[in-house]
């Protein structure tokens, strides 16, 4: 008898999560695919200028404050089993440790949805604002950045009941998150490469009241 051989994954593939994970993991040279509602995603090469540099910079602002928050982990490409038609695996995200929305699981997958997530995408035309939005909405994706870097901006949600609603920058071109007290953004230093103002702004943040008092109660909820 000829032995059955697993399909390759290629992008617009319409599979179950289940399918998406076993054809998944028999390519181990695959760095990245994301099944987004029920459709097959595979990474493209990744370019400098329009990701790599843009991901080191999300990478190193979300870095600084996981270093100073015990509790919240920073994970970076990370798969996600939000539901049955999606496992994303998102540039950046931070999830609450102990009592939060997510968990690893045995095989050291994540489960559920993440408290934030963080994506560099070309464009506005980028399924990342568009099928992906959808999808971490439909699941509780409390906060979601999008770094549209053709576009020069950058997009921070906030899931207010059940839609996203945009986070404006203060009078200072500050975006104040709301899961994370003290995690802020000095968007334009962001968008400059200006990471010492990046850390100066976030530095000020974490010294307020707030942060302190979200530490506490997460080494709290840890304990528990």
């Amino acid at each position: 008898m000829t032995p059955l051989r697993t399909p390759i994954l290629e992008s617009g593939d319409r599979l179950a999560r289940c399918e998406f994970e076993r054809r998944y993991a028999c390519l181990p040279h695959v760095k990245k695919a994301e099944l987004i509602e029920g459709v097959v995603f595979m990474g493209s090469p990744v370019r400098a200028d329009l990701h790599g540099e843009p991901h080191a910079r999300l990478m190193l602002w979300l870095g600084l404050y996981a270093l100073d928050t015990p509790g919240v982990k920073l994970l970076d490409n990370t798969t996600v089993r939000l539901d049955l038609d999606n496992e994303p695996q998102p540039d950046a995200l931070l999830r609450i440790e102990f009592g939060g929305q997510s968990r690893r699981d045995e095989d050291g997958y994540v489960s559920g949805p993440p408290e934030l997530v963080a994506e560099i995408a070309a464009s506005s035309a980028s399924h990342d604002l568009h099928d992906k939005l959808h999808a971490y909405r439909r699941n509780g994706v409390r906060e979601y950045v999008v770094w549209r870097t053709v576009d020069e901006c950058i997009d921070w949600f906030e899931l207010v009941e059940d839609d996203y609603r945009p986070l404006a920058p203060d009078g200072r071109g500050v975006i104040h998150g709301k899961v994370f007290p003290g995690l802020v953004l000095a968007v334009d230093a962001l968008l400059g490469d200006d990471m010492q103002a990046v850390r100066a702004a976030l530095d000020e943040a974490l010294a307020a009241d707030a942060h302190p008092a979200f530490v506490a109660g997460l080494a709290a909820m840890a304990e528990t």
